[in-house]
């Protein structure tokens, strides 16, 4: 007898914008179209990653094609796009990485619902610390692409490099964001500098309205 099961459409890949690892690019070889990345996991516990799950470096969804070694991974394999490459930044031979695996649907949501999906390459225009103290909180001023800002708001979600943030203010083009000393010491933000690009993606929910308001004007 045929046994009949429910079709299950697949499911894109959810994050939330709280980094569980800093990874490192090992290597970058290319491919007929784009180029195939093995990254370090660094602290990223692998021992449930299966291969075609999704992992988020630096804010950008990709897909897992090898695990490296077998048994007990270490570092695992990914293949880009020459079209993912034109669209983000960082991911390069020796780049560090904030990493993420895609979301469970038992998982607290710590940050905001991130798709992975990179909207645009925003410009650091100002890093330093708040006070006299490198140690305590830094100030992280962003200059977005044109087409983005209208979707960043004053307490506001936004997601840079992968990391979920509020926004302190906003300012044109440019928004600034406090980053507390836990944000510092466990992702790669900390390694910014002025004019370095960095991944942005605006709050889902900026999308969706945005949509809604174009399409019943037209």
């Amino acid at each position: 007898m045929l046994e009949f099961r429910p079709y299950s459409p697949p499911v894109e890949a959810m994050f939330s914008g709280i980094i569980a690892a800093v990874g490192k690019v090992q290597e970058v070889a290319p491919r007929t179209s784009g180029v195939r990345l093995t990254i370090h996991a660094g602290g990223l516990d692998l021992n449930d990653v299966i291969l075609g799950d999704s992992i988020a470096c630096n804010g950008i969804c990709l897909t897992v094609v090898d695990l490296l070694p077998p048994g007990q991974p270490t570092a695992f394999v990914v293949d880009v796009s020459d079209e993912t490459l034109r669209c983000t930044t960082g991911l390069t031979a020796d780049g560090a990485l904030n990493l993420e695996k895609a979301l469970r649907l038992a998982d607290r949501l710590g940050g905001h619902l991130v798709t992975g999906h990179v909207d645009g390459i925003g410009t650091v225009r100002h890093f330093a610390p708040t006070t006299d103290d490198t140690q305590g909180d830094w100030l992280l001023t962003i200059e977005a692409p044109e087409a983005l800002a209208p979707f960043i708001a004053r307490k506001g979600s936004i997601t840079v490099n992968g990391t979920s943030l509020t926004v302190n203010e906003v300012e044109g083009r440019q928004f600034s964001i406090n980053l507390i000393p836990h944000t510092l010491q466990n992702t790669m933000l900390h390694s910014l500098t002025v004019n370095a690009p960095v991944n942005l993606e605006i709050d889902v929910i900026a999308r969706y309205c945005e949509r809604l308001l174009s399409y019943t004007q037209s």
